[in-house]
């Protein structure tokens, strides 16, 4: 079969990497790849965003199944242009990406389908006074997450009313993320240990994957500013089988039924970010895609064929699937 994977980071990397090793895979493609990656497969000038060119690659070389790593080809609405050519495509639709594209559509979905998360409000940038005047009426810390799309980088933990007002400043006055920061999400800041849950969906079923623990803050000693993840381990110890089963029950399930029924069933890789907190598992974030860097541990924890994984998930056969995960453990 030939597979195409889309993105340029470790992420990719990894996929390529474990894909390689399937003995369902004969010939394996990266766009655009990077230059760790063109050690081991064909690199494609083709940037990730540029889904029309992706698109016709795919037709051109008669693509068994494309592996969408990053979100922005996501959001923009990848997998419903290669449906409509009848192509394969791990991930899911423009409508449930969602998720991720848009922090304020994802707490309004959580709330309307009673999900577990923070108490919130949203702020559009022509309500900067509003956004001021309801830091000072809440006591800190305080999280100020973008809307829209900021490369992992659009959350700020604000340990102080002051630092809270400058970050909205930078967002709605000074314009750091553009657009993305058009529109704010100010949430309650929970205490707890934060982790990650992947579920391979198809739209009816999904699968577990190991969980995981990333480490986004720049510095040693988690402090500094959020990045899109400085390093990471699975499984997480904190997701223990009970809270494992609790996110299935109280997270996992209501979102996937309540994507259905709103009119976008979930495909592809629903990463669940989660804060294990006192009262029990909260939703911190959806991403719609694998994680990066959580991606290069889960990867090799992966014992049973990857390409039978991402198909199964982009055919809708995830009942059929027999996945098979090493009790091991990994780092990156």
């Amino acid at each position: 079969m030939k597979v195409l994977v889309i993105g340029s980071g470790g992420r990719e990397h990894a996929i390529v990497w474990r894909m390689k090793q399937s003995t369902n895979v004969t010939e394996l493609f990266c766009a655009p790849g990077n230059a760790g990656i063109a050690e081991i497969v064909e690199c494609i000038p083709i940037k990730a965003d540029d889904i029309y060119g992706l698109v016709q690659f795919a037709q051109t070389n008669a693509i068994d199944l494309t592996i969408v790593g990053s979100e922005a080809p996501l959001v923009m609405g990848i997998v419903d242009l290669f449906n409509e050519r009848g192509l394969k495509i791990f991930g899911p639709s423009k409508a449930a990406a969602q998720v991720e594209g848009s922090k304020m559509f994802l707490k309004h979905f959580l709330k309307r389908n009673n999900i577990p998360t923070a108490r919130y409000r949203t702020f559009n940038k022509t309500e900067f006074e509003s956004a001021i005047h309801y830091i000072r009426m809440n006591p800190a810390p305080y999280v100020i997450k973008t809307d829209g799309l900021a490369a992992g980088k659009g959350v700020a933990i604000c340990q102080t009313t002051d630092e809270a007002i400058e970050i909205v400043k930078e967002y709605f006055q000074d314009g750091t993320f553009g657009d993305a920061g058009n529109n704010i999400v100010i949430e309650e800041f929970m205490v707890g240990e934060e982790a990650s849950v992947f579920a391979i969906c198809d739209g009816e079923n999904y699968v577990l994957l190991s969980s995981a623990q990333d480490h986004k803050q720049i510095q040693d000693g988690d402090k500094g500013k959020n990045t899109g993840g400085m390093g990471a381990y699975a499984p997480a110890p904190v997701v223990t089988d009970a809270i494992l089963a609790h996110v299935e029950m109280e997270i996992i399930r209501p979102t996937l039924a309540g994507m259905r029924s709103e009119g976008y069933p979930y495909k592809g890789c629903l990463y669940v970010g989660l804060m294990i907190t006192s009262e029990g598992p909260k939703v911190v974030e959806y991403n719609c895609r694998l994680g990066d860097p959580e991606t290069q541990v889960l990867m090799p924890l992966i014992e049973s064929d990857p390409y039978g994984l991402f198909h199964a998930s982009a055919t809708g056969t995830i009942s059929s699937y027999s996945l098979r995960l090493k009790k091991e453990s990994a780092v990156c």
